[in-house]
């Protein structure tokens, strides 16, 4: 008998709200909300089932609604926005849940096809994320890039905005390793993971999936061939930089 194919279901958790970029969802980016791009960027992997907006604000979900994209409001009530893709996720009722963050609009759809590729051959874990070399020295100081390290099965040891691990012996050749903020879950696993209480690492460092480590369980890690094309917009500089590659990409 065939095996049935395991159905991902791809949730984008957003909210208005943001300290350094009000609004950030639904700021322009070369004539789209940022929104816009991260969802259409999503639709184009091809091994995703289902693509949706999570969120809790009618400014956004009346957005999507203006460019024929899927979204589902959820409660004002959740701590983080895993409980967002959690809400959404019992409703819709697939085998597998990508947390795809709101603030990447160059993500790259081949690294979400990569990663769906190995969550689906994978029987052990229950939880994945990616990483990536860090090329960029200014990157391994800077706290609002996450490092990890792994063990040599691929499980995540530990996630740290410091440079770690620490770098003693100078001539030891080592690649630091950045972490792409995408998470996969099994549908199981993402609803106990909600009910986790919050722990010490992950409260000191701010840091949701430390929550995950602290309780014992693992993180596969996966080191995309594809990473994100840009950085992540937290800032108006960030904001600055995305335009510009966007820009670039459209007149090339």
């Amino acid at each position: 008998m065939k095996e049935e194919k395991a159905t991902v279901l791809g949730v984008i958790p957003c909210r208005y709200a943001s300290t350094r970029l009000p609004g950030k969802p639904l700021v322009d980016i070369c004539g789209k909300p940022m929104i816009q791009h991260v969802y259409e960027r999503c639709l184009r992997a091809k091994l995703l089932s289902s693509v949706v907006v999570a969120t809790d604000d009618e400014r956004i979900a009346t957005a999507v609604k203006s460019f024929g994209g899927q979204v589902v409001l959820t409660s004002p009530d959740h701590p983080n926005g895993t409980s967002r893709v959690a809400e959404v996720a019992r409703k819709m009722n697939h085998d597998l849940v990508l947390n795809i963050q709101g603030d990447e609009p160059l993500i790259s759809p081949e690294c979400l096809d990569e990663m769906i590729q190995i969550m689906t051959q994978d029987r052990e874990s229950v939880c994945w994320t990616c990483n990536t070399p860090i090329h960029d020295e200014s990157k391994v100081d800077n706290p609002s890039v996450v490092k990890v390290v792994s063990d040599k099965n691929n499980k995540a040891l530990y996630f740290s905005r410091s440079p770690i691990p620490f770098k003693r012996e100078k001539d030891i050749p080592l690649s630091y390793m950045e972490h792409v903020g995408i998470y996969g879950f099994t549908s199981d696993f993402l609803q106990h993971y909600i009910s986790l209480p919050a722990t010490p690492l992950g409260q000191t460092e701010s840091l949701e999936q430390l929550t995950i480590l602290e309780h014992g369980y693992s993180i596969r890690m996966i080191t995309t061939h594809y990473p994100p094309l840009g950085p992540n917009v937290n800032t108006p500089e960030d904001l600055e930089e995305v335009q510009r590659i966007m820009s670039q990409s459209e007149s090339s």
